[in-house]
């Protein structure tokens, strides 16, 4: 495939995903004092398996830069809700605009980082009220793209450095981790130029990617002994494949199994595509470790 014809099916895939209406939640919740500090709730329709509705926890991408927001993500979360989930949409704090009118940059630190820690520490408390149906005990966490990233980072809070402010004393209560086209190898995202330059803005520059990668990058924090699956297009030309081959490398090494489930002729978006055959392989990787 031309570098020409690859582009241009990337371009349609993005199109499709991102042409669906924002999808509404049930309920809205605060788990900060911040504008973006928010969980979208969205009450499971329909059967999934038996039991009450396990939670997916949904941490959307878009190179942790401000104009993207999960609202473009709602459409992936009523999906799943629409499988009998119960899904848990999170916002958390991303790059401003450059001074000048510049392009947003990607991340801040470490609000990013304490947004999600913050998110997933008030969650349990968040579903028993806003969502009594479902199953606070059996909890999925996925992500895409950036978004991937930060559900592998959270997952792995445990293995942080002794004095990061967001390490915690053991592993989180989940069912596993589905990451979907994950931004998992800060290192080799970087050399490979994923969404520009935003690996090292998120970390702060130069500098910052060499003091901060210990706290940041999830191929550096493992094992985390939870069951996780990574799910990605082998045409993806936004987070290419290799990225997740790195990080599952880097698993197997430490001694941990991850799973790499490869799409053929699947790009970045379709993942969190409904209209898409992909989003459909992505519910029943969630419907394996959930039920």
């Amino acid at each position: 495939m031309t570098d020409d014809v690859a582009a241009a099916r990337a371009a349609a895939e993005e199109e499709s995903a991102l042409s669906h209406r924002p999808v509404d939640p049930d309920a809205t919740a605060a788990y900060g004092d911040g504008p973006d500090q928010l969980i979208d709730f969205y009450a499971p329709r329909g059967t999934g398996g038996p039991g009450p509705a396990p939670v997916v926890v949904v941490l959307h991408g878009g190179a942790w830069r401000a104009p993207y927001d999960r609202r473009h993500i709602s459409p992936f979360a009523a999906f799943l809700a629409g499988r009998g989930f119960a899904v848990a949409s999170v916002e958390y704090r991303r790059g401003a605009a450059e001074q000048g009118g510049g392009d947003p940059v990607a991340g801040r630190w470490p609000d990013t980082f304490d947004d999600v820690a913050a998110a997933l520490d008030a969650l349990p408390a968040l579903v028993r009220r806003h969502l009594p149906q479902a199953d606070a005990r059996r909890v999925v966490l996925t992500g895409h793209s950036a978004g991937g990233h930060l559900a592998l980072w959270a997952a792995a809070r445990h293995l942080l450095p002794a004095d990061a402010v967001w390490r915690t004393d053991g592993p989180p209560p989940l069912r596993g981790i589905v990451a979907l086209a994950p931004i998992a190898d800060l290192a080799v995202a970087d050399k490979l130029g994923v969404c520009g330059d935003a690996v090292r803005q998120l970390l702060g520059g130069d500098d910052g990617f060499t003091e901060r990668r210990p706290y940041a990058d999830p191929v550096l924090l493992l094992p985390t002994g939870i069951a996780t699956t990574l799910v990605q297009g082998r045409a993806d030309t936004d987070v290419p494949q290799a990225v997740a081959e790195s990080y599952a490398e880097a698993a197997a090494k430490a001694g941990e199994l991850v799973g790499v489930t490869l799409l053929e002729d699947v790009g970045h978006f379709p993942l969190i595509d409904p209209a898409a055959g992909a989003c459909a392989v992505v519910a029943e990787e969630i419907a394996q470790l959930a039920w």
